[in-house]
């Protein structure tokens, strides 16, 4: 089965195209990214702007003849914080379908962390028995813990890298004081929910994923993306320490000189590290493993969970807890 996933994300808007079927590794096939900034187009109101809206528009158009003529069976479309948080969340998503055909579900926070979750768990497998992830996005910070499939808890915080970079720091960089109470403000924010993942013990392992946790892990020492998926890369406390302490003093456009940093995040890296650095402290962990799989991945193995293995039926409206829904947002019956 080709499945296509759109991932309408704070920072992008990200196509996945992948072979796969029930039980078995997604292959993928293709990938496409627009680099939008939702976020960066919510007004003083919290309502996405006309231009945010055009943008999305287009590149919602343009996943969708994509994932068309690549001969895709199901386009499942969700969106996260930056669109559910606008205000003009349901004008603009009806706006999309409308104009595009495609459905955009807005995932819950705690739903983006579940479904992570799921994703690390398949990549890790069992032997990593209790397990511990972070998820540091541009709209939201994403924990979960848990020994299942399913986590046994899993919380949203809004401490997004984006996020924080526009609320937080006036200067680029960002003056020794601004750091110093963004510092603050998130161990402030992460305590009440990092007591509720400490409640059941320590974790066996603990483990990042997404865009800015392996930036931070790249410029700390992990091997570079040309060592494969399948490469061992790790995050230490010790090393995000010494690492924030150079890159604090300097500006976005320096950060994106540096290997494994995109431009169009670089701005983004100071308030990412400060929300790592908080997390690993109040969770107290050393090492975070870092994982290449993450929300995409958790979606489509999600979907095939969904699947009946003997005839490919989709059982997910009737068998959805959770949330997610059938997770046929756009199903494909192309014309």
């Amino acid at each position: 089965m080709r499945l296509a996933v759109l991932d309408v994300g704070s920072n992008t808007v990200h196509l996945l195209v992948v072979d796969a079927h029930r039980g078995a590794h997604p292959k993928p096939m293709s990938s496409e990214k627009d680099q939008l900034r939702l976020a960066e187009h919510l007004d003083r109101r919290g309502a996405l702007g006309r231009d945010g809206v055009k943008a999305l528009l287009e590149s919602v158009h343009r996943a969708r003849d994509t994932a068309r003529a690549a001969g895709c069976d199901d386009l499942l479309a969700f969106a996260t914080s930056a669109l559910r948080d606008a205000t003009n969340s349901a004008e603009v998503l009806a706006r999309v379908q409308r104009e595009t055909g495609v459905a955009l579900e807005v995932l819950p926070g705690e739903d983006e962390a579940r479904w992570t979750f799921l994703a690390v768990r398949r990549w890790c497998g069992w032997s990593a028995g209790r397990l511990l992830v972070l998820d540091i996005g541009g709209g939201s910070l994403e924990l979960a813990v848990g020994r299942d499939e399913t986590p046994d808890v899993a919380a949203s915080v809004p401490l997004g890298a984006g996020r924080l970079t526009r609320d937080a720091f006036t200067s680029d960089p960002p003056s020794r004081a601004e750091v110093a109470a963004l510092t603050e403000r998130v161990r402030d924010e992460i305590a009440p929910v990092a007591g509720r993942l400490r409640a059941g013990g320590r974790p066996d392992r603990a483990v990042g994923t997404s865009k800015t946790f392996r930036t931070l892990a790249r410029l700390a020492g992990a091997a570079p993306s040309s060592a494969g998926l399948g490469a061992r890369r790790t995050l230490t406390a010790q090393g995000l320490r010494q690492l924030s302490a150079f890159i604090t003093r300097m500006s976005g456009p320096d950060l994106a000189e540096l290997d494994g940093v995109s431009a169009s995040r670089a701005h983004q890296l100071v308030a990412g590290a400060v929300v790592a650095q908080a997390a690993m402290d109040a969770l107290g962990v050393t090492e975070l493993e870092i994982c290449p799989w993450a929300l995409r991945e958790g979606v489509i193995l999600r979907r095939f969970d969904m699947l009946d293995g003997t005839n490919g039926d989709d059982r997910s409206a009737q068998t959805s807890p959770g949330g997610l829904g059938p997770l046929t947002t756009h199903r494909a019956r192309w014309s």
